[in-house]
């Protein structure tokens, strides 16, 4: 909107093409949605334009015709279309158009190239247009892998639970408890986890569209009201709200759970999509509760206290298969307090959140080679309990603090910070993501890339332990 009011203003010739399928990643939402597909439809609309057009260049007392012609364009863009919006900014509008129908594509951009003003094209497409599965769900096929182009059945899909399936089962069970509960989503229902929730309570659950920052402030408005807000968003998308958690929910200590999914590496999206900012970006703002689930059972338990506590939270887990570790038991949430697996040994190894499961690996593996470690789950990145980690570190010879998050600016150096100012000088070691942008890749081969995956994570902690 912001760029649309400046182009009208300054009256460029800058062709603007809407690609309108009415699609996100779900299905549209919103007022602005509507107001794009209220034309009667975009072959109906443009055949009568075009036509309407020609007629009036081929009568006689052209010139004369030809200005009420226009006029009677203009008003047709308001009845038939909602070029009206544009026409008003100072943008010349051209549609709707067919966007199958490629002559009439070109016929609309030739046009387009004439005009001395701003000009918007607006197309009418149908996402996953000729295969038939991405029709009919175009939301499953925004991406996706390998795929049987007979069935459109997603090959190799696992069976197993997801972080977001977990987040998305809980969450309607605490709904089911709590009527105070709503779901807040921009535009993922179906990636969050939410779509059951949404069918099974719709009045208490919102999706406004891709908008992260409005996500945030309606969830404080909601919290206003005596609600209890679970906002899911991506890490990555996240980030565009980072005014609203601020000003809107942490300043006003609202009760607004922020469900942060797909936190670390998320694989074929690429550098644009892995939320590796966000334990470096939350941490610096008072009033915020950041929480870190190991695994299924902390995530389950950190929603539960975050409904008691009535105070800002965010809750960070990844994108795939939820880890589930049957061997280990789970113990009782204290806010703030790291959970000690094991207290075996001289070197203290830290593990934040979900990159628990590639620790743990290489600490089992380092058990049976008869090597003593002290294993911790930070649990809680604020508030943290300093005195109670200070006192499992203060005597400890090596401390290796791992994430799957931004090293600077991470818990990793937050750790650092806390020792040397409590004049607990003990080596340490920071594993997490460097400072660079990372492409494209499975989450195993990402991981590896940056030392995050269990042998590489053996071999620095063997290391650090020979060193100590």
């Amino acid at each position: 909107m912001e760029a649309l009011n400046n182009i009208g203003v300054f009256k460029k010739n800058i062709i603007i093409v809407l690609n309108d399928n009415e699609m996100s990643i779900s299905a549209n939402v919103g007022g602005f949605s509507s107001y794009l597909s209220k034309s009667l439809t975009s072959a109906l609309a443009t055949k009568m334009r075009y036509d309407f057009k020609n007629a009036a260049e081929e009568a006689p007392f052209g010139d004369t015709v030809l200005k009420i012609a226009k006029k009677m364009e203009n008003m047709m863009i308001g009845v038939l279309s909602p070029g009206a919006f544009f026409e008003n900014l100072g943008i010349r509008y051209i549609g709707p158009i067919d966007g199958h129908n490629i002559k009439e594509i070109e016929k609309a951009l030739s046009n387009a190239q004439l005009q001395k003003r701003p000009v918007l094209v607006h197309i009418a497409t149908k996402k996953g247009k000729g295969y038939e599965p991405a029709e009919k769900s175009p939301d499953v096929f925004h991406g996706v892998s390998a795929f049987d182009k007979e069935t459109g059945i997603v090959k190799g899909k696992s069976d197993m639970l997801s972080w977001t399936d977990v987040f998305g089962r809980k969450i309607l069970s605490m709904a089911e408890t709590h009527n105070n509960i709503a779901a807040v989503t921009a535009a993922m229902g179906q990636g969050t986890g939410l779509k059951k929730f949404a069918e099974k309570f719709p009045d208490r659950f919102f999706d406004v569209g891709i908008a992260e920052q409005y996500a945030a402030a309606f969830s404080a408005g909601l919290a206003v009201t005596g609600m209890k807000p679970y906002c899911a968003i991506y890490s990555t998308f996240l980030q565009r709200a980072y005014d609203q958690i601020i000003h809107d929910i942490a300043i006003a200590e609202l009760p607004v759970t922020l469900c942060v999914d797909r936190g670390g590496f998320v694989g074929a999206d690429g550098s644009t999509h892995h939320g590796i900012y966000d334990i470096a970006y939350l941490k610096t703002i008072p009033n915020l509760n950041i929480m870190l689930p190991k695994d299924k059972s902390e995530l389950e338990a950190m929603l539960d206290l975050s409904y008691e506590l009535n105070k800002p939270v965010a809750i960070r887990y990844a994108r795939g298969s939820v880890y589930d570790n049957k061997e280990l038991p789970f113990n009782k949430l204290e806010l703030g307090k790291p959970e000690i697996i094991a207290d075996k040994g001289k070197t203290a190894v830290i593990s934040v959140g979900h990159i628990f499961s590639e620790v743990y690996t290489a600490y089992k593996k380092l058990q049976n080679e008869g090597i003593d470690v002290t294993l911790i789950n930070l649990r809680f990145v604020k508030p943290l309990n300093k005195e109670y980690l200070l006192s499992l570190l203060k005597d400890k010879s090596f401390v290796v603090i791992i994430e799957e998050g931004a090293l600077i600016g991470g818990a990793g150096e937050m750790i650092v910070s806390l020792l040397n100012n409590s004049s607990i000088y003990i080596p340490c070691r920071t594993i997490g993501i460097r400072d660079e942008f990372f492409e494209h890749g499975s989450v195993a081969d990402l991981r590896k890339d940056a030392g995050l995956d269990w042998e590489s994570l053996y071999n620095t902690i063997k290391d650090c332990i020979y060193k100590a």
